[in-house]
Protein backbone atom coordinates (compact mmCIF):
# COMPACT_ATOMS: atom_id res chain seq x y z
CA UNK A 1 0.00 0.00 0.00
CA UNK A 2 1.26 2.96 -0.88
CA UNK A 3 1.72 6.02 2.27
CA UNK A 4 2.05 9.67 2.15
CA UNK A 5 4.95 10.68 3.91
CA UNK A 6 6.88 13.80 5.01
CA UNK A 7 10.72 14.03 5.79
CA UNK A 8 10.83 17.36 7.95
CA UNK A 9 14.37 17.37 8.67
CA UNK A 10 17.42 16.17 6.39
CA UNK A 11 20.39 16.62 9.24
CA UNK A 12 21.47 13.20 8.78
CA UNK A 13 23.46 13.29 11.49
CA UNK A 14 20.25 13.41 13.66
CA UNK A 15 18.66 9.77 14.19
CA UNK A 16 15.36 9.26 12.35
CA UNK A 17 12.52 9.40 13.61
CA UNK A 18 8.86 8.35 12.91
CA UNK A 19 5.37 9.59 13.77
CA UNK A 20 2.41 7.86 13.43
CA UNK A 21 -1.23 9.40 14.27
CA UNK A 22 -4.55 7.61 15.32
CA UNK A 23 -7.62 6.95 13.88
CA UNK A 24 -9.39 9.12 12.70
CA UNK A 25 -6.64 11.59 12.19
CA UNK A 26 -3.38 12.59 10.41
CA UNK A 27 0.03 13.47 10.34
CA UNK A 28 -0.89 17.24 11.25
CA UNK A 29 -1.90 15.72 14.72
CA UNK A 30 2.05 15.99 15.66
CA UNK A 31 2.27 19.71 14.66
CA UNK A 32 2.56 20.71 18.51
CA UNK A 33 5.78 18.99 18.87
CA UNK A 34 7.63 18.52 15.27
CA UNK A 35 9.59 21.67 15.31
CA UNK A 36 11.20 20.94 18.92
CA UNK A 37 11.51 17.28 18.09
CA UNK A 38 13.67 18.18 14.95
CA UNK A 39 16.00 19.49 17.03
CA UNK A 40 17.46 15.73 17.69
CA UNK A 41 15.68 14.11 15.44
CA UNK A 42 15.03 13.91 11.27
CA UNK A 43 11.25 13.77 11.58
CA UNK A 44 9.55 11.53 9.56
CA UNK A 45 5.46 11.72 9.29
CA UNK A 46 3.29 8.85 7.98
CA UNK A 47 -0.65 8.88 6.84
CA UNK A 48 -2.11 5.84 7.31
CA UNK A 49 -4.26 4.69 4.28
CA UNK A 50 -7.46 6.57 3.74
CA UNK A 51 -5.97 9.40 5.97
CA UNK A 52 -4.54 12.86 5.69
CA UNK A 53 -2.56 12.60 2.20
CA UNK A 54 -2.73 8.86 1.91
CA UNK A 55 -5.41 7.12 -0.56
CA UNK A 56 -7.52 4.23 0.30
CA UNK A 57 -8.20 1.19 -2.22
CA UNK A 58 -11.09 -0.85 -0.90
CA UNK A 59 -10.05 -4.35 0.68
CA UNK A 60 -6.90 -3.01 1.71
CA UNK A 61 -5.48 -4.67 4.82
CA UNK A 62 -5.97 -2.25 7.72
CA UNK A 63 -5.39 -4.03 11.20
CA UNK A 64 -2.15 -2.71 12.92
CA UNK A 65 0.64 -5.53 11.80
CA UNK A 66 -0.37 -5.19 8.53
CA UNK A 67 -0.45 -1.14 8.66
CA UNK A 68 3.23 -1.18 10.70
CA UNK A 69 4.08 -3.29 7.60
CA UNK A 70 3.37 -0.81 5.22
CA UNK A 71 4.65 2.11 7.30
CA UNK A 72 8.36 -0.04 7.15
CA UNK A 73 8.70 -0.45 3.84
CA UNK A 74 7.19 3.16 2.83
CA UNK A 75 9.95 4.64 5.27
CA UNK A 76 12.73 2.46 3.41
CA UNK A 77 11.15 3.02 0.02
CA UNK A 78 11.43 6.94 0.56
CA UNK A 79 14.28 7.28 2.70
CA UNK A 80 16.20 4.80 2.62
CA UNK A 81 15.68 4.45 6.27
CA UNK A 82 16.30 0.70 7.68
CA UNK A 83 16.00 2.10 11.24
CA UNK A 84 14.76 4.77 13.40
CA UNK A 85 13.23 5.68 16.45
CA UNK A 86 9.22 5.49 16.65
CA UNK A 87 6.01 7.59 18.00
CA UNK A 88 2.66 6.53 18.05
CA UNK A 89 -0.18 8.05 18.91
CA UNK A 90 -3.86 5.83 19.49
CA UNK A 91 -3.85 3.22 16.63
CA UNK A 92 -0.23 4.89 16.25
CA UNK A 93 0.50 3.92 19.05
CA UNK A 94 -0.64 -0.39 18.67
CA UNK A 95 0.95 -0.27 15.13
CA UNK A 96 4.41 1.06 16.71
CA UNK A 97 3.90 -2.04 19.03
CA UNK A 98 3.55 -3.87 16.51
CA UNK A 99 6.24 -3.02 14.70
CA UNK A 100 8.66 -3.46 17.19
CA UNK A 101 7.59 -7.52 17.99
CA UNK A 102 7.56 -8.10 14.92
CA UNK A 103 11.47 -6.57 13.73
CA UNK A 104 12.75 -5.04 17.11
CA UNK A 105 15.92 -4.67 14.92
CA UNK A 106 14.70 -1.80 12.98
CA UNK A 107 13.31 -0.31 15.73
CA UNK A 108 15.15 2.13 18.03
CA UNK A 109 13.19 3.13 20.74
CA UNK A 110 9.21 3.38 20.99
CA UNK A 111 6.85 5.88 22.57
CA UNK A 112 3.46 5.14 22.99
CA UNK A 113 1.36 7.83 23.49
CA UNK A 114 -2.37 6.51 24.72
CA UNK A 115 -1.80 3.46 22.61
CA UNK A 116 -4.68 1.25 21.35
CA UNK A 117 -4.93 -2.29 21.72
CA UNK A 118 -4.34 -3.04 25.69
CA UNK A 119 -7.54 -4.27 26.75
CA UNK A 120 -8.22 -7.36 27.92
CA UNK A 121 -11.09 -8.10 25.86
CA UNK A 122 -11.37 -7.03 22.53
CA UNK A 123 -14.66 -5.14 20.89
CA UNK A 124 -16.37 -7.89 18.02
CA UNK A 125 -17.75 -4.83 16.36
CA UNK A 126 -18.63 -1.49 15.90
CA UNK A 127 -19.82 0.09 18.60
CA UNK A 128 -21.34 2.89 16.76
CA UNK A 129 -21.85 5.83 19.68
CA UNK A 130 -18.12 5.69 19.52
CA UNK A 131 -17.88 6.93 15.99
CA UNK A 132 -19.94 10.26 17.17
CA UNK A 133 -16.96 12.94 16.53
CA UNK A 134 -16.92 11.17 12.85
CA UNK A 135 -20.79 11.97 12.34
CA UNK A 136 -20.75 15.06 14.65
CA UNK A 137 -17.82 16.67 11.92
CA UNK A 138 -20.16 16.14 9.43
CA UNK A 139 -23.43 17.58 10.86
CA UNK A 140 -21.47 20.78 11.53
CA UNK A 141 -19.17 21.01 8.54
CA UNK A 142 -20.93 24.10 7.05
CA UNK A 143 -19.93 26.29 10.22
CA UNK A 144 -16.31 24.67 11.76
CA UNK A 145 -14.18 26.71 9.68
CA UNK A 146 -15.42 29.91 11.23
CA UNK A 147 -17.20 27.85 14.62
CA UNK A 148 -13.99 26.74 15.75
CA UNK A 149 -13.30 30.23 16.95
CA UNK A 150 -16.30 29.82 19.52
CA UNK A 151 -16.20 28.17 22.76
CA UNK A 152 -19.39 26.33 22.54
CA UNK A 153 -18.11 24.02 19.38
CA UNK A 154 -14.64 23.85 21.04
CA UNK A 155 -16.37 22.46 23.92
CA UNK A 156 -18.07 20.18 21.71
CA UNK A 157 -15.69 19.08 19.65
CA UNK A 158 -12.30 18.53 22.10
CA UNK A 159 -13.92 18.70 25.71
CA UNK A 160 -13.87 15.01 25.41
CA UNK A 161 -10.79 14.31 23.99
CA UNK A 162 -8.88 17.24 26.01
CA UNK A 163 -8.98 18.45 29.45
CA UNK A 164 -7.19 21.84 27.91
CA UNK A 165 -9.35 21.90 25.04
CA UNK A 166 -10.20 25.76 25.63
CA UNK A 167 -6.11 25.61 25.40
CA UNK A 168 -5.58 24.05 21.98
CA UNK A 169 -4.74 26.55 19.05
CA UNK A 170 -7.31 27.08 16.43
CA UNK A 171 -4.76 25.18 13.52
CA UNK A 172 -4.78 22.19 15.83
CA UNK A 173 -8.62 21.75 16.31
CA UNK A 174 -9.17 22.87 12.59
CA UNK A 175 -6.45 20.37 11.49
CA UNK A 176 -8.03 17.64 13.39
CA UNK A 177 -11.55 18.48 12.37
CA UNK A 178 -10.47 18.66 9.11
CA UNK A 179 -8.52 15.09 9.01
CA UNK A 180 -11.84 13.48 10.39
CA UNK A 181 -13.63 14.97 7.66
CA UNK A 182 -11.91 13.43 4.79
CA UNK A 183 -11.31 10.02 6.11
CA UNK A 184 -11.83 7.20 3.70
CA UNK A 185 -10.02 4.70 5.72
CA UNK A 186 -11.88 5.66 9.32
CA UNK A 187 -13.88 2.90 9.07
CA UNK A 188 -11.97 0.08 7.18
CA UNK A 189 -9.08 0.85 9.87
CA UNK A 190 -11.29 0.71 12.63
CA UNK A 191 -12.62 -3.36 11.36
CA UNK A 192 -8.64 -3.89 11.39
CA UNK A 193 -8.44 -3.46 15.33
CA UNK A 194 -12.07 -5.71 16.31
CA UNK A 195 -11.21 -8.73 17.42
CA UNK A 196 -7.70 -7.97 18.06
CA UNK A 197 -5.27 -6.98 21.06
CA UNK A 198 -1.68 -6.02 21.24
CA UNK A 199 -0.28 -9.47 22.90
CA UNK A 200 2.95 -9.95 21.46
CA UNK A 201 6.69 -10.10 23.59
CA UNK A 202 9.34 -7.01 22.28
CA UNK A 203 12.87 -7.81 23.15
CA UNK A 204 14.42 -5.86 26.26
CA UNK A 205 16.97 -4.36 23.95
CA UNK A 206 14.09 -1.89 22.71
CA UNK A 207 13.46 1.10 25.31
CA UNK A 208 9.69 1.13 25.38
CA UNK A 209 7.88 4.22 27.48
CA UNK A 210 4.14 3.96 27.56
CA UNK A 211 1.80 7.34 28.37
CA UNK A 212 -1.52 7.83 29.04
CA UNK A 213 -3.44 10.98 30.48
CA UNK A 214 -5.15 10.79 33.38
CA UNK A 215 -8.41 12.17 31.80
CA UNK A 216 -8.08 10.07 28.42
CA UNK A 217 -12.22 9.25 28.00
CA UNK A 218 -11.15 7.24 24.30
CA UNK A 219 -8.94 4.82 26.16
CA UNK A 220 -10.21 4.41 29.85
CA UNK A 221 -8.58 3.32 32.44
CA UNK A 222 -8.43 0.61 33.43
CA UNK A 223 -10.30 -1.20 30.25
CA UNK A 224 -8.32 0.21 27.67
CA UNK A 225 -5.04 0.37 29.76
CA UNK A 226 -3.97 -3.28 30.72
CA UNK A 227 -0.94 -2.55 31.76
CA UNK A 228 0.42 -6.50 31.33
CA UNK A 229 -0.13 -6.18 27.84
CA UNK A 230 2.73 -3.79 27.44
CA UNK A 231 6.08 -5.06 27.13
CA UNK A 232 7.19 -6.11 30.30
CA UNK A 233 10.36 -3.62 30.40
CA UNK A 234 7.91 -0.75 29.16
CA UNK A 235 8.53 2.47 31.81
CA UNK A 236 4.72 3.54 32.48
CA UNK A 237 3.42 7.31 32.71
CA UNK A 238 0.27 8.71 33.69
CA UNK A 239 0.29 12.29 32.93
CA UNK A 240 -1.88 14.64 34.87
CA UNK A 241 -4.11 16.74 33.53
CA UNK A 242 -4.19 15.30 30.17
CA UNK A 243 -6.24 13.19 27.71
CA UNK A 244 -5.70 10.94 24.69
CA UNK A 245 -3.88 13.38 22.68
CA UNK A 246 -0.85 14.07 25.62
CA UNK A 247 1.28 16.03 22.52
CA UNK A 248 -1.52 18.25 22.37
CA UNK A 249 -1.68 18.63 26.38
CA UNK A 250 1.65 18.53 27.16
CA UNK A 251 3.59 19.24 24.13
CA UNK A 252 7.25 20.23 26.08
CA UNK A 253 6.63 17.22 28.58
CA UNK A 254 5.60 14.68 25.74
CA UNK A 255 8.72 15.57 23.80
CA UNK A 256 11.00 15.18 26.67
CA UNK A 257 9.58 11.99 27.14
CA UNK A 258 10.65 11.03 23.46
CA UNK A 259 14.58 12.76 24.03
CA UNK A 260 14.51 10.20 26.69
CA UNK A 261 13.50 7.52 25.69
CA UNK A 262 15.33 7.34 22.84
CA UNK A 263 18.71 7.62 24.47
CA UNK A 264 17.71 4.96 27.35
Amino acid sequence: MKLATTLTQTNTAHPPLVLIHGLGSAATAFKPIIAELTQSFRVITVDLPGHGQSAYTKGQALAPQALGSAIFEAVRGEYGVEKFHVVGNSLGGWIALEMAAALPDRIMSLTGLAPAGLWLKPAAKRELREARSFYLVRLLKPVIRGGLNSKLLRWIGFATVSPKWQELSYETTYDAAYALLNCPGYFPAWDGMLTRRFDRAVPIRVPITIVFGDSDNTLPYPISQERSLAPAHSKWLVIDNCGHAPMWDHPDLIVKIINQTANR
